[in-house]
C-alpha cells in the first residue's frame, strides 16, 4: 500500500497526504486515482491481475465509443441481434434474436443495467465477431500500457473463462480513457431509464450515483470468482476522482469502501490551476522583432492547502532566430511543489515569423535612410 506522485515518467516519486493507520481496505485490491491527470492518490495491491466481472464492459465500451468517434458506427443505427448475443446470461435486457435496437439504447443497457446480451450485441456489430472484438480489447490494453490485463469476452462472465484478468490500476487506465467520452458520463449518472418505448425498466446497478454526492458514473462488476468490484467516478468542487475497487465481499461493503476511499481523496485532496500564460522574446533575421509565446494551462491535483508552494520555473532561450512556425515548442514552465516536479507545459509560439529576405531588409535600410 502506497500513496504517491505519478504525473509523468521520470518524475520523483514522493509521498503526499499519508493514508491514516485505518485505511487498509476490506477488498484484494484498490486504487485512487485523479482523472485529469492519471495521478495515483492511493493505492493497495494495485497491480494484482484479478477477475473483474463486469468492470470488463469498460473496454467494451470505450472501443465502441471510438468507433463511433471514428464514423464507422453511429449512436442511432440500428444492431441485429444474434442467437449468440441473445444467449447471454446474468445481468441482461433479455434480447430476442433478429429483434433490433438502436447502438444507443443498447449503449444505455450496458452501462447502467449491465446488459450481457447487449454488450456482445454491440460488439459483434463493431468488429464482426465477439472474437475480433475480443482481440481488439486486447490490443487496445496494450497501447493503452495495461500491464495486468488480459480479456477473453467482452461481458466478465467467468463461468467458462481461463484467464480473464485485470488490475485495478488498469481498470482505472481504461476508466480514464472512458470518461474523457462525454457522452459516457451522461449515461452512467442516470439511476433509472426505460427502453424499447418505455416498456422495459432500467436502474442503475451503481448505487453510488444515486447515494454518494458527486457520483458520476461509472461500472459495477460481480460474480462468484469476482466477488464485488466497481469503477466509481466522482466530481467535486472541479476534482475529478476515479477509485477502483476489487474483491469485496459483499456488494454492501463494496460500495461503502469506494465511498470512504473517495471521502479520503475529496478531503485531501483539492485541483490547482494555472491559466495560460504570455511571453515575448526577441527575435533576429525575422520579419518581426519580437515573437508572442503562449504557456500552456496547467492542472494537477495537489495535497489540500498546499496552492502557495507551488512555484513555476520559466526555461526560455534569450533569442531566437527566425524562421519561426505557429504552434512551434519554444520553452517549457516546471511546476514544483516544494522541491518534487509536479508536472510542466510547453511554452508556443503564438504567431510565426518568416525570416527576412534581401528585399524586405533593402526597404527597411532605404527607409531608415530616407528618414534621417
Amino acid at each position: 500500500m502506497a500513496c504517491t506522485w505519478m504525473i509523468r515518467a521520470g518524475a520523483e516519486a514522493t509521498p503526499t497526504a499519508e493514508p491514516s493507520a485505518d485505511m487498509s481496505l476490506p477488498c484484494a485490491s484498490a486504487i485512487l486515482m485523479d482523472a485529469a491527470t492519471g495521478q495515483v492518490l492511493y493505492e493497495q495491491n494495485a497491480d494484482a491481475a484479478l477477475p473483474p466481472a463486469s468492470v470488463t464492459k469498460i473496454m467494451t465500451l470505450l472501443l465502441v465509443m471510438e468507433a463511433i468517434d471514428e464514423g464507422r458506427i453511429a449512436l442511432a443505427d440500428m444492431v441485429a441481434v444474434s442467437a449468440n448475443a441473445a444467449s447471454m446470461g446474468g445481468s441482461q435486457v433479455y434480447l430476442k434474436e433478429g429483434e433490433t435496437m438502436s447502438v444507443e439504447e443498447m449503449l444505455k443497457c450496458v452501462i447502467i443495467a449491465s446488459a450481457n446480451d447487449c454488450a456482445v450485441a454491440l460488439a459483434e456489430f463493431v468488429a464482426g465477431s465477439e472474437e475480433a472484438f475480443v482481440q481488439a480489447m486486447n490490443d487496445r490494453a496494450d497501447e493503452l500500457g495495461m500491464k495486468n490485463t488480459h480479456f477473453e469476452n467482452t461481458n466478465g462472465l467467468d463461468d467458462t473463462v481461463t484467464a480473464h484478468l485485470t488490475s485495478a490500476r488498469d481498470i482505472a487506465i481504461m476508466s480514464r480513457e472512458l470518461i474523457s467520452h462525454e457522452k459516457i458520463l451522461e449515461y452512467s449518472g442516470i439511476w433509472m431509464d426505460t427502453i424499447r418505448d418505455g416498456s422495459f425498466g432500467l436502474t442503475n446497478t451503481n448505487r453510488l450515483v444515486r447515494f454518494y454526492p458527486g457520483c458520476t458514473g461509472l461500472k459495477t462488476g460481480s460474480t462468484a470468482k469476482a466477488k464485488f468490484c466497481i469503477s466509481a467516478t466522482a466530481k467535486r468542487d472541479g476534482l475529478s476522482l476515479i477509485c477502483v475497487i476489487m474483491a469485496a465481499e459483499t456488494r454492501d461493503v463494496r460500495n461503502a469502501t469506494a465511498a470512504k476511499l473517495l471521502d479520503w481523496g475529496f478531503a485531501n485532496y483539492g485541483l490547482y490551476q494555472s491559466e495560460a500564460r504570455e511571453y515575448t522574446i526577441p527575435i533576429k533575421g525575422g520579419v518581426a522583432s519580437q515573437l508572442q509565446l503562449r504557456g500552456e494551462p496547467f492542472t494537477a491535483c495537489i495535497p489540500k492547502g498546499q496552492g502557495n508552494k507551488v512555484s513555476a520555473e520559466v526555461i526560455l532561450p534569450e533569442m531566437l532566430s527566425a524562421p519561426v512556425g505557429k504552434g512551434d515548442a519554444i520553452g517549457e514552465i516546471v511546476y514544483r511543489l516544494g522541491e518534487n516536479e509536479i508536472g510542466r507545459v510547453p511554452i508556443l509560439a503564438s504567431e510565426g515569423v518568416e525570416k527576412m529576405d534581401f528585399g524586405t531588409l533593402f526597404c527597411r535600410l532605404l527607409a531608415q535612410f530616407l528618414l534621417i
